[in-house]
């Protein structure tokens, strides 16, 4: 038999074929059904059923009868037992499908999140690079005074050799 581990296993024969089932479409059902559970609709149908039962099993004609008041409402018991077995692991499978579902949306809350920091460091980024790009650009005001300073300079200038001329016809 250790020789034979690279081999697959021959597949098992079961009593009952095999079915493929759509897990999807079992999930939407439970879904549905787990979400009617749920319902003030469902209680209001359950508590007319259940008083339709008792009601009819106590007070309906005895020949008709099928559930004994004296029993305690046996099969009636049976019955709400059988829902309750049956309404909670719907209720489970529907609560896992919805903490997948929650999964998934968690999971994409914190790419987007992710994508929006990366983004706003970015943008951040961006604004710190203009900022000291702005710093290096020449503001109106030592434009103006850097004009102001050339025009006193050129006026020095323009004065200067008008100086000069009138002390060389002195000399």
């Amino acid at each position: 038999m250790a020789d034979r581990l690279d081999t697959p296993r021959a597949a098992r024969r079961s009593l009952l074929p095999r079915y493929r089932v759509d897990q999807d479409a079992v999930g939407r059902a439970t879904e549905g059904i787990a979400r009617f559970l749920g319902t003030p609709r469902f209680l209001v149908y359950l508590t007319v059923f259940c008083a339709a039962w008792i009601l009819w099993n106590t007070w309906g004609p005895e020949s008709l009868q099928f559930d004994s008041a004296a029993l305690g409402f046996t099969a009636l018991t049976l019955m709400l037992s059988l829902q309750a077995s049956y309404a909670a692991p719907l209720i489970l499978l529907a609560q896992n499908r919805q903490d997948d579902r929650d999964r998934v949306t968690a999971e994409q809350d914190r790419q987007r999140a992710e994508r929006n920091l990366a983004d706003t460091e970015y943008l951040a980024r961006e604004m710190a690079a203009l900022r000291l790009a702005l710093n290096e650009v020449a503001t109106r005001d030592f434009v103006r005074s850097e004009i102001r300073n050339l025009l006193e300079e050129l006026e020095e200038k323009s004065a200067r050799p008008a100086v000069e001329d009138e002390t060389a016809a002195r000399d």
